[in-house]
């Protein structure tokens, strides 16, 4: 079993959760973070920490947000150099994205895809 992260941390990108992996199990994109499925040792630390409540055991993920699981593990791979494991500021408009639901369409994948 593996942690993941889910819709709600789209474009909030609260980094606590990273700062407490024990074994730098996130990987940071330009408006999400996921987790590595094989990196994460279920310890359940990073859980407590996100504000956004956007991670969940493998096996909980509500089913609306069940495609996360291949999610995090497609992009885990894709931004396997980006791992992070420190505090860094959330995004600037935090307040207008959190509590909304449904944002996988602001989802950005690439870092390119950021810049143009």
């Amino acid at each position: 079993m593996a942690y993941v992260v889910t819709d709600p941390c789209i474009q909030c990108k609260h980094t606590n959760c990273a700062a407490v992996c024990p074994v730098d199990a996130f990987r940071e994109g330009p408006n999400f973070l996921v987790i590595d499925p094989f990196e994460c040792i279920d310890c359940d630390a990073c859980v407590a920490e996100c504000p956004e409540e956007a991670i969940f055991p493998d096996d909980e993920v509500p089913l609306e947000w069940e495609d996360y699981i291949e999610l995090n593990d497609r992009l885990s791979e894709e931004w396997a150099e980006h791992v992070i494991n420190q505090a860094k500021e959330s995004l600037p408009d935090v307040d207008k994205w959190s509590g909304k639901e449904n944002k996988r369409k602001h989802l950005i994948e690439s870092w390119e895809e950021e810049t143009v």
